[in-house]
């Protein structure tokens, strides 16, 4: 069976010996290998990506801490949260 390579088009006999399959070549092989390792191949699919994870993370964050006074906290344990929120915002987990 004859394929294309996926990255020059050119035509591979698609057997065991074939040993870049579905390759030409290494270079073709790796070229690939870096397109992908740089994201420029994906597989999609319909979950959240990771900035909507994050602006999530930070809504849910926002609305505890303006729903606290209702829950009995004191403005000084605010202000503890507030003080440690703005630690971590350093963190990327909580970039928005």
């Amino acid at each position: 069976m004859k394929v294309n390579c996926p990255n020059c088009k050119t035509i591979v006999e698609w057997n065991a010996s074939a040993e870049f399959r579905p390759f030409c070549s290494k270079r073709c092989q790796l070229i690939d290998l870096g397109q992908w390792a740089d994201e420029e191949h994906t597989i999609s699919d319909n979950s959240l990506k990771q900035e909507d994870i994050s602006k999530h993370i930070v809504s849910s964050i926002d609305n505890s801490v303006e729903a606290a006074p209702q829950k009995g906290l004191s403005p000084s344990e605010l202000e503890d949260i507030e003080a440690m929120l703005n630690d971590l915002s350093d963190d990327s987990f909580f970039r928005n």
